[in-house]
């Protein structure tokens, strides 16, 4: 291995869009709506457009980032380039905190999806997924894209299949339809859908990687025009057919096919959730290990994670770190429940994204100033609709990042 080695430029853009979209169409397509229903009520797809809204705003922000600044970390970099070192330190801890809960997260969640109903299997198949997937990883960013692309494929014949299945027939069981809502509902409604799907980063965190650097905004942008548009289509078809039954479905998917008397399909669609929470788990690993990479390079993480595979060009010990990571919290941690703190991280990296952006002279906008401003407030309106308890859980974690970084940098 060599230390702090560049990456190897072997992603073309309709691969950054793959890997994008396999982050965006993770498990949160097959889940999301039921609690975002419970807090919007009739006025889900406002909370969907909300949130659609802050996630373009924060996504021209890191493509106009990225375009000037082709390296990985993301945020992270771009923070340190722009508004100096501890900005990029605070999106780049919050980036890896809250990502490698959720890598657990999707890991938990596709085993749930296999084995529903034996918890000891779900986690040792969770541990399996994320053994595998990160040795996938390992084998180089273009067997990660391929793979990617598999799933990708396979999560969108699903999705296409559900829409045209459930949106050309009525429930079998008429059902009343959602209750209105008061509009603090409808933002945490928001937060919940806009985290379901807010895996563009993903890209720009690859941007080292990527053939043609200018082309990651155009791709970023195109996978989240593609991921918003299979959402907001999902949520109408599924508001139809389930009405006010949709706040308390488990999966809302599947109670969608049994409400049209399709109850057939539910292994197509739990095989479309499988696949979508695989890609995910596989896009996140690079993402979180990407940022490693960057964060190790500035010595803000352990030099080792610097190092780079000289055969398959990866970050192979922050890959390898990141998994040990996950396996241990699907295996000992009840996470399904307790992940709300990640919300909080990813909201503070776009946070700094935005805050970024709107630092950039004239000569490297895209973009007017005022998307950098809306997304800024967007994202502090959407922390201070979380749960006092994630939002405290996550400034515990991020404060401890903070101070051990100044007693590692003191004289």
């Amino acid at each position: 291995m060599t230390a702090s080695a560049p990456l190897a430029r072997r992603l073309g853009t309709a691969d950054a869009v793959v890997v994008g979209l396999s982050a965006m169409l993770g498990a949160g397509v097959f889940s999301a709506y039921a609690p975002a229903a419970a807090s919007a009520g009739s006025l889900l797809l406002v909370a969907l457009a909300i949130a659609a809204f802050v996630a373009f705003c924060n996504a021209v922000a890191s493509a106009q980032l990225a375009a000037v600044y082709p390296s990985s970390g993301g945020t992270y970099l771009f923070g340190r380039e722009v508004l100096g070192a501890w900005w990029g330190f605070v999106a780049g801890w919050g980036f890896v905190i809250g990502k490698t809960a959720s890598c657990a997260a999707m890991a938990m969640t596709f085993a749930y999806y296999l084995f529903p109903d034996t918890s000891v299997l779900q986690r040792l198949s969770a541990a399996v997924a994320v053994v595998a997937l990160t040795a996938l990883n390992l084998r180089g960013i273009t067997r990660t894209a391929v793979a990617a692309k598999v799933l990708v494929t396979i999560t969108v014949l699903v999705l296409v299949f559900f829409v045209v299945l459930v949106g050309t027939r009525e429930s079998v069981v008429p059902n009343a339809a959602l209750a209105s809502a008061e509009p603090y509902g409808v933002l945490q409604a928001a937060g919940l859908l806009f985290f379901a799907f807010a895996g563009y980063a993903r890209i720009a965190t690859l941007a080292e990687e990527v053939r043609r650097p200018e082309m990651i905004g155009r791709a970023i942008l195109i996978a989240l025009s593609v991921a918003v548009t299979l959402y907001a289509v999902i949520g109408v078809v599924s508001v139809k057919v389930l009405g006010s039954s949709l706040a308390a479905a488990d999966a809302p998917l599947m109670s969608a096919v049994d409400a049209v008397g399709a109850s057939w399909a539910g292994p197509i669609v739990r095989c479309g959730a499988v696949a979508a929470s695989l890609g995910a788990l596989l896009a996140l690993i690079a993402g979180v290990s990407r940022t490693m990479l960057a964060m190790a390079r500035e010595r803000d993480l352990p030099s080792p994670f610097a190092t780079v595979d000289e055969r398959h060009q990866v970050p192979a010990a922050a890959e390898i770190a990141v998994g040990v990571v996950v396996v241990l919290l699907v295996l000992l941690a009840d996470l399904r429940g307790a992940i709300g703190f990640s919300s909080f991280g990813v909201l503070t990296y776009y946070f700094v994204t935005n805050a970024s952006a709107f630092r950039q002279p004239c000569k490297q906008r895209r973009w007017p100033r005022a998307f950098n401003i809306l997304g800024m407030a967007g994202c502090a309106v959407l922390v201070a609709t979380l749960p006092w308890q994630a939002v405290a859980l996550g400034a515990l974690v991020l404060a401890g990042g903070v101070l051990g970084r100044a007693a590692l940098r003191r004289p």
